[in-house]
């Protein structure tokens, strides 16, 4: 019988994980934006990008992959652009800084881009893009990692899951809000399944003999040491559009590289060629649209609704319930996590645990 979650409030696992951040050396203000990001991806459902994160951000630190302390710089700035050096610190407090400044650009001139550099992982990708929904504006955000997806007709991994988020202002209760990688499913998932000990489903991943590889346990080490790797949105080969896939994958790598004159596909190695450590050098891309440079905001934000609301009401395919529309599954979710509290697997708990154990924090603050 498999072993029930464990539940902690949302309020105390913020607390926890702030705690936790300052302990590993990041400073306090950076620790609560890190922390949001977190507490965001679990409010909304995607465990894997949550506080099951955390102890993975803490081996990185001590392994040198990044920076506890994140001295980021603007090292090009125009009315509508920038370009930002992340100082291979906190992809999530880069990340803000940079969708923050994009908003004002926004704001200003209508339109704001900015293209970071030297960054790390930052968290779920639909983060960024939510901040500017709060402001009335459309907001995107791309980012290239470490390699894990092979090309269309490849074996070898060569692009990163290369997320796409857009997130969009509507008359309801919550944005539209799309995030998803350019991988069939998330490094993250198969980092789960493996927790559980539990095989993925086949055609996500295929090794370097061709064949689709289910066994979960030891696959990150396989995609990292380049002998298995995702394959893209549309699964092997062109019939079923693996191609475009593979496309929009490599139009994210070039949106987190080429503008920001930054590192790309087997670059972002987390060694050297002589197998030592090195920053990952990950790259983001950030784009706010102001909607009053267009069109009034009720209106944009009305049509925005009624499009959403028409295609929840259309016709069911059969055995099928309704039709959903991205970021109201989110929504929902995180109405019933602030009353219920953040579901936690054993295997994650047993991991938080042992975090808090090696960073001498009480767990008193989780409630257990």
């Amino acid at each position: 019988m498999a072993e029930k979650n464990i539940y902690v409030p949302v309020e105390n696992l913020t607390n926890f994980m702030i705690d936790a951040l300052i302990a590993m050396g990041v400073p306090g203000d950076d620790a609560k934006i890190v922390a949001d990001v977190l507490i965001t991806a679990d409010r909304w459902g995607i465990r894997s990008h949550g506080v099951a994160h955390l102890r993975m951000y803490n081996r990185r630190l001590k392994a040198g992959l990044h920076l506890p302390v994140t001295n980021w710089t603007i090292v090009k700035d125009t009315k509508t652009t920038a370009v930002i050096d992340g100082g291979n610190g906190m992809g999530m407090v880069v990340g803000y800084q940079a969708m923050k400044i994009a908003i004002q650009k926004a704001r200003q001139f209508g339109m704001g881009a900015v293209a970071v550099r030297n960054s790390s992982h930052y968290g779920a990708a639909g983060y960024y893009p939510a901040l500017a929904t709060k402001e009335g504006m459309v907001g995107l955000s791309f980012s290239n990692a470490h390699p894990s997806i092979a090309p269309t007709f490849g074996v070898k991994p060569m692009l990163g899951t290369n997320p796409i988020a857009v997130a969009i202002p509507t008359d309801e209760e919550f944005p539209y809000l799309f995030d998803a990688s350019t991988s069939i499913a998330p490094r993250g998932k198969i980092e789960v399944a493996a927790r559980a000990a539990q095989p993925i489903p086949e055609g996500w991943v295929i090794g370097e003999d061709g064949k689709f590889d289910t066994d979960s346990e030891g696959m990150i080490n396989r995609m990292n040491d380049a002998i298995a790797a995702l394959l893209p949105v549309g699964g092997m080969g062109e019939e079923q559009g693996g191609h475009k896939g593979y496309g929009l994958a490599t139009m994210v790598e070039i949106f987190s590289s080429a503008f920001q004159d930054g590192t790309y596909l087997w670059g972002l190695s987390d060694t050297d060629k002589d197998g030592n450590p090195q920053f990952l050098r990950i790259g983001h891309f950030f784009i706010a649209i102001d909607v009053e440079h267009f069109v009034p905001l009720p209106v944009f934000k009305q049509i925005s609704g009624n499009i959403l609301r028409e295609l929840r009401t259309s016709p069911t395919a059969p055995g099928q319930k309704r039709v959903f529309t991205a970021g109201e599954k989110e929504h929902i979710k995180e109405q019933k996590v602030e009353q219920e509290g953040v579901a936690i697997a054993p295997g994650v708990w047993e991991a938080i645990i042992s975090l808090a154990q090696e960073l001498n924090i009480s767990r008193d603050s989780l409630g257990f």
